[in-house]
Parts: structure tokens; C-alpha cells; sequence
């Protein structure tokens, strides 16, 4: 991989991990579309990593009042769900799922779901109000995420909604629930992620992982702004696009 491949991937990472729009789907399809060499799961998890750093340093001032909250243990119960299912389907994550044409209907199917939930479903639940049976659902829906085209983001933003939080509510709990999940899989795959750096592959990931960490810090404070005054149908019209040109692309090939 070359370092302008690392840094568009770093973008799309950046962009992908906190918008609706599914980073790992987008990490897939953007080598397949323009005939870049795959790229292996220890190079997104390293790409993930980056968005972690985001994550930390832009909610540094609520990590440390979580930590002496009761979220702190809304967010570990959330996690669970994710993190087995995860290290269970690992191997399908890295072959089965990696399937275009399986991203283009997630990507649609969800978009769907995701339109229903905020156009009819959402309320005005704050995240004071946050039980652990929202936890708990919010964390099954990010069990979801293994699937590339669900959205990691995307699911748990609906699953908060669907528990009746408000918009940014359930954004702002997604984002925070992103951390464990990610920082799991980075420990998870640190060996992997080394001995690619060590293989020369280091100039590209450290490419990555900064450009990932500060696109994914604009995001996260792009959108918590954005929904505060607008719906998601930007989101829901994008995933719909990605769907479309995903198949053209596969049936132009045909």
C-alpha cells in the first residue's frame, strides 16, 4: 500500500467511524472500486485506533465525569454484546462479510431502518434518563456492526432513538460507546498491527492513523452540531447512492 492509499483510507476512516455511513464498508469498497491491493483487518484496526485518539481527546472532560458516573457501567454493558460477537464471527469478518454486493444491501436495508426510526420512532429522552436496558439494547445493536454497511455508528444512533433519546443524545452515547470496542480490537490485533509496520508497511500506517484521528475529530464535532438543527436524510440519501454505485460498478463488470 502506498501512502496516498493509506491517507485516503485514513479519511474515509475519519469520516466513516462517527457519521451513519459505516467505515468498514467504505475501507472495503474504496480498493475494490479503484483496484487498490486489499489491505488486511490489522490495517483498519490500526486505522480505528486512530479514530480512538479521537474519540478520547474530544470527550476528555465527560470521560472524567463518566468515570464517576453510573455510565461508566451503562457503557460496559453495552460493550459486552459487541465484543463477543466480535472475537466469535472474527474470521467471517476478514473473508465472508468482506463482500461487496453484501454491503450494498446492508448499506440500502439499513438506510431504511434508519429512516423509519428517525422520521417516526425518536423522542425527547435525554441521556440523563439512560437505563441499563437501553444499554443493553444499544449494545445488541452494535453487535450489528460486525457486518460491514450496517454502521457501527449508525446502529447504536438508532437503537438510542429507537429507546425514544433524542438525537443527540443518542449520537453522543454512541460516540462514547465507541472507545472500549475499538480499544479492544486494537489489543486484539497489536501483534498483527506491529508486524505490519515492521513488513515496511510503517510510513502508510502512521499516515493512516493520524489522518484517521483528526478527520475523526472534526466528525465528532461536526455532527453533534448538525443534528442539533437537521433529521438524517442526508445520511439515508448518501447510503442509498453508496448502494447504487456499488452494484452498477458490479454489474458494469459483469
Amino acid at each position: 500500500m502506498n501512502l496516498f492509499e493509506a491517507i485516503v483510507l485514513g479519511l474515509v476512516q475519519g469520516l466513516g467511524e462517527f457519521l451513519p455511513i459505516s467505515s468498514s464498508a467504505h475501507l472495503i469498497v474504496f480498493p475494490w472500486l479503484f483496484g487498490w491491493p486489499e489491505h488486511s483487518l490489522a490495517f483498519d484496526v490500526a486505522l480505528h485506533a486512530g479514530t480512538l485518539i479521537a474519540v478520547v481527546v474530544y470527550f476528555w472532560n465527560d470521560w472524567l465525569k463518566v468515570l464517576k458516573s453510573r455510565m461508566i457501567w451503562y457503557i460496559a454493558v453495552a460493550s459486552v454484546p459487541g465484543a463477543l460477537i466480535g472475537k466469535l464471527l472474527e474470521d467471517k469478518a476478514e473473508a465472508v462479510f468482506r463482500s461487496p454486493l453484501l454491503i450494498a444491501v446492508t448499506m440500502s436495508a439499513f438506510a431504511a431502518i434508519f429512516f423509519l426510526v428517525d422520521r417516526y420512532i425518536w423522542k425527547a429522552r435525554t441521556l440523563k434518563s439512560l437505563g441499563f436496558l437501553d444499554a443493553i439494547v444499544i449494545g445488541l445493536s452494535q453487535a450489528l456492526a460486525i457486518i460491514p454497511g450496517v454502521s457501527r455508528s449508525g446502529a447504536t444512533m438508532t437503537a438510542g432513538m429507537g429507546m425514544k433519546l433524542d438525537r443527540e443524545s443518542a449520537v453522543r452515547f454512541s460516540f462514547l460507546l465507541s472507545a472500549p470496542i475499538i480499544l479492544g480490537a486494537t489489543v486484539l490485533k497489536l501483534k498483527d498491527i506491529t508486524a505490519l509496520a515492521s513488513g515496511g508497511e510503517g510510513a502508510s500506517l502512521v499516515a493512516g492513523f493520524l489522518v484517521s484521528a483528526v478527520t475523526g475529530f472534526l466528525s465528532i464535532k461536526y455532527l453533534l452540531g448538525y443534528v442539533k438543527k437537521h433529521s438524517f436524510n442526508v445520511f439515508i440519501v448518501y447510503r442509498l447512492m453508496f448502494s447504487a454505485v456499488i452494484l452498477a460498478v458490479f454489474l458494469l463488470r459483469k
